[in-house]
């Protein structure tokens, strides 16, 4: 069995069925918990700012604990490198300790699982709704002061997992070797033999779940019935196109994988190192996602998750997932405000014509469907 990476994460997100995915409406939800303040809160219950009485007292909290464990956070994955950095610089009192930044969402909860009442354990998880959604208990509700500018389809009611940046199913590929893919089915000629790579096994993996998912409703299927994106791949099996090779910045480097099925912002992210690495998204009916922030019901630093929540909810890290090229959920609320990087946004991809999220129905079936008929397809 392949090794997943950080990269292959499940990615589908949080249930959204119109056509305007990445253009969302804000909507309301309060953040009801009551103060509590002063040096004996409990930070592991709290569920919002107003628990630790003020945000000055939740950074006072989270300076007396020192540190924040951090899991599955790869430096150029949708800017994290400059992220994590700016945290460092603005809270030089909380060291971040960085571990296993390739593993899948799910080896993150192994590995809260693993380390469970250990100082090693996760404090924070970024994770895909598939995995999200089969371990709600391992995760603490908690509700940033922007919760409101969230919209509801992107986040779990009472804050156990929240929806925070994402973007489109999309080919990056070698222009120097390969012509640009005009639509999916181009994929399957010979031209493209050996070439095409999707990140490890779908059922496990976030980024080849979604190009399931993009196969699906570029042949006209729905994602009620992932099996049209199933024969897609399977037919590029049998014409010898089918590169199984986990995707990660080296192979794309080395040209091992030269056409890749991967997000978007992380396609796009290969263009500072290669000068001929192009990014498609096809038209038609394209496929979204979102990852999920998410504190660990048993966080070994509960006061820090909660203070790292906030930082990435924020006006300035929301603007740097844009200047990752992914899309914060709160873009939407911030243009309104006037507090989003317009240059920035600006400079994003268009979007397609139509786009669609599985819903958590949807999802479940086709990992569901995909467990039954993955295997035998790409034989």
């Amino acid at each position: 069995m392949a090794r997943f990476t950080r990269r292959a994460r499940i990615g589908a997100g949080i249930a959204l069925a119109t056509t305007a995915v990445l253009a969302l409406t804000s909507c309301a939800g309060a953040t009801d918990a009551p103060a509590a303040g002063g040096s004996d809160v409990d930070a592991s219950a709290a569920t919002s700012v107003a628990d630790f009485g003020t945000f000055a007292d939740l950074e006072a909290a989270a300076k007396a604990e020192g540190s924040l464990n951090v899991i599955a956070l790869p430096r150029d994955w949708a800017n994290y490198g400059e992220i994590l950095d700016l945290f460092a610089e603005k809270y030089p009192e909380i060291t971040i300790n960085e571990a296993s930044p390739d593993v899948s969402s799910a080896e993150e909860i192994q590995a809260a699982k693993t380390n469970e009442g250990l100082d090693t354990a996760p404090d924070v998880f970024d994770i895909g709704l598939t995995v999200a959604l089969q371990n709600t208990d391992v995760f603490a509700p908690y509700k940033v002061q922007t919760w409101d500018d969230i919209p509801a389809e992107l986040k779990e009611p009472t804050g156990l997992f929240v929806g925070d940046y994402g973007g489109y199913m999309s080919i990056g590929y070698d222009s120097s070797k390969f012509d640009a893919p005009a639509e999916l089915s181009d994929l399957l000629s010979a031209d493209y033999k050996g070439a095409v790579a999707i990140n490890g096994d779908p059922t496990q993996a976030g980024a080849a779940f979604a190009a399931v998912g993009l196969a699906t409703v570029q042949s006209d299927g729905t994602l009620d019935d992932f099996q049209p994106g199933i024969d897609f791949f399977s037919e590029l099996q049998k014409a010898g196109n089918l590169l199984k090779v986990d995707v990660t910045t080296a192979t794309i480097a080395s040209g091992e994988t030269p056409v890749v099925f991967d997000w978007d912002y992380l396609n796009a992210s290969h263009t500072a190192d290669n000068k001929d690495w192009k990014v498609v998204v096809f038209d038609g009916t394209g496929y979204a996602g979102y990852y999920n922030q998410a504190i660990n019901a048993d966080a070994p630093h509960p006061a820090a998750a909660r203070l790292w929540q906030e930082f990435l909810y924020s006006d300035e890290v929301q603007n740097l997932w844009l200047k990752g090229g992914a899309r914060p959920v709160r873009m939407e609320a911030m243009t309104d405000a006037g507090t989003i990087d317009a240059d920035l946004a600006a400079a994003l991809p268009e979007a397609p014509e139509e786009t669609v999220v599985p819903t958590e129905e949807q999802s479940t079936n086709a990992g569901t469907l995909l467990g039954e008929k993955w295997a035998s397809a790409v034989q």
